[in-house]
């Protein structure tokens, strides 16, 4: 891991860019001598690590005693998109432009992003324990939640996740929340056009954990609440702190 940059923010946080081989990713830690618990906050749909949403969460929850990183997936920020993502995304457009049903296009492209970005996010979280200052234990915050379900699976170094029901979740992670155990909060907007009702419910429903909280908010994709990250933070102290 090498840092590029840092920069002590007005809340006192500091961010440090880094990269890891080829990929990009950005770290928040407040001022702390404890070793600090790590939560990982993951992003998809081509957004980049500087989202200004992403960041606000990513300062908040730091300014709250914990480390957090984000890092680009593949087809992200300035990460380049493959031939067959550009396609991807293209037939997306046409279908939904279109009124034609997308899930299959969308089983296609998110299925393969999840799989790639697993060792990613596995190194990354592998390079960040190494630094000092963060002892974990670890959390997951983000609203890939397809990403969240699968690294819950295959990384026991997850203690807890904050899932948000906004993206698509292929099949097979709908099969796997059933091997999920960890405590969860996972939020919902209720009017969120690009994501029925009924498949996020279902999904909680699926959950295998014994301690897992749905709060569902009105409004679309955008409009979930401030308190929800308030409340996202209590969550994690409860479980990492």
């Amino acid at each position: 891991m090498h840092f590029t940059s840092a920069q002590r923010l007005d809340d006192g946080v500091l961010e440090r860019e880094f990269t890891l081989g080829e990929i990009p990713g950005t770290l928040w830690t407040p001022e702390s001598a404890a070793p600090l618990p790590l939560v990982l906050m993951a992003h998809n749909n081509g957004l980049p690590k500087a989202d200004p949403r992403l960041m606000a969460r990513a300062r908040y929850t730091a300014a709250r005693g914990y480390a957090v990183a984000t890092i680009d997936a593949a087809g992200c920020g300035d990460r380049p998109r493959s031939a067959a993502d550009e396609q991807a995304r293209a037939d997306l457009r046409r279908a939904m432009q279109a009124g034609e049903p997308v899930d299959e296009i969308f089983e296609s492209f998110i299925g393969p992003l999840v799989e790639n970005a697993v060792p990613e996010w596995q190194a990354t979280l592998d390079a960040l324990l190494e630094l000092p200052g963060i002892g974990g234990p670890v959390g997951y915050s983000g609203g890939w939640a397809a990403l969240g379900i699968r690294l819950a699976v295959v990384e026991p170094r997850i203690a807890a996740a904050g899932l948000f029901a906004g993206g698509y979740v292929p099949r097979a992670q709908r099969e796997e929340a059933r091997q999920v155990t960890i405590p969860l909060l996972f939020l919902l907007q209720w009017d969120d056009q690009g994501n029925p009702r009924q498949r996020a419910l279902d999904l909680f429903d699926a959950f295998g954990s014994k301690e897992k909280t749905l709060h569902a908010n009105p409004g679309g994709h955008i409009a979930t609440p401030w308190f929800e990250l308030e409340d996202g933070c209590r969550f994690l102290d409860r479980h990492l702190k």
